[in-house]
């Protein structure tokens, strides 16, 4: 159980403070409000994908030092602390799942590491579940949250955009869906690329979503930005997100999609014997 300061977590909307655990229940979602905050991965999978479903791919894809990058501390020693504090060797989460019980690609970003940043192995990673779809012709589903592109891995995270990009134009060619689940926020080189690339484009409620922040879109152009610019809500009015889906009926969502866009299942083929007759 948790205690003390632990326990309790403001609600970035309203400003009430909620008891965590009872945030948890209802899957950080703000019971006065309906904000929805940033969800942990491991609460983000439990939410998304059938229970035990999950086996990871790619987990040995990790990031190595391109351009040797050092700010206070070394690109490594920050690798090393936020594996410490995560408990995760990168920001994304490769692999396959079923949704609804039918069997998909699924990757999940995770803000809590570096911002969920993409560099050259969440790149790698995204690339190699792409290419494993489309080999066996499955369904691909990708949970976006990211502050975009690695600056610590320099032009090398930028390259990351054209690299998963071209290995969703090959997916696209194989008549495959993707479905694109993007959360708060989904910003820079993620949403640049893959994350509005899906054939269905779906949001959570409030999600910050664009290229750069509104701060430095207002102070580049010198102008005050519309009332909810960039939120999930103003980007379906405009045609860039297909649905905002409460996050307790995304998995009811996905499933349905899956059902309409992977076409019917189909059941395993029952073996027929072979009629022995007698001598």
């Amino acid at each position: 159980m948790e205690s003390g300061d632990d326990a309790w977590e403001p609600c970035p909307g309203c400003g009430e403070i909620n008891y965590r655990p009872l945030l948890e229940r209802a899957l950080f979602v703000c019971p006065r409000c309906g904000h929805h905050l940033r969800l942990p991965l491991a609460a983000r999978l439990a939410a998304t994908i059938d229970r035990g479903s999950f086996g990871e791919r790619d987990a040995e894809v990790m990031a190595a030092d391109p351009i040797g990058f050092r700010d206070g501390l070394s690109y490594p020693e920050r690798l090393a602390a936020a594996r410490g504090a995560t408990g995760r060797a990168e920001a994304v989460l490769t692999g396959t799942a079923r949704i609804g019980g039918r069997l998909a690609a699924v990757g999940f970003f995770d803000f809590a590491f570096f911002g969920g940043s993409m560099g050259t192995a969440v790149g790698e990673r995204l690339t190699r579940l792409i290419e494993h779809a489309a080999d066996r012709r499955l369904p691909l589903v990708v949970v976006s949250a990211s502050g975009g592109a690695r600056m610590q891995e320099g032009i090398y995270s930028l390259l990351q955009m054209a690299k998963v990009t071209a290995a969703l134009a090959r997916f696209r060619a194989r008549r495959l869906p993707f479905i694109s689940v993007l959360t708060d926020p989904t910003t820079g080189g993620v949403a640049a690329s893959l994350a509005l690339l899906g054939d269905v484009n779906l949001a959570e409620p409030g999600a910050l979503i664009g290229f750069a922040g509104p701060r430095v879109i207002e102070q580049t152009i010198n102008q005050t930005l519309p009332a909810g610019f960039q939120r999930a809500e103003f980007l379906r009015d405009h045609g860039m997100v297909d649905a905002i889906v409460p996050r307790g009926e995304l998995r009811a969502m996905l499933a349905r999609l899956l059902d309409l866009l992977a076409g019917p299942r189909v059941a395993p083929r029952r073996r027929r014997l072979r009629r022995v007759r007698s001598a």
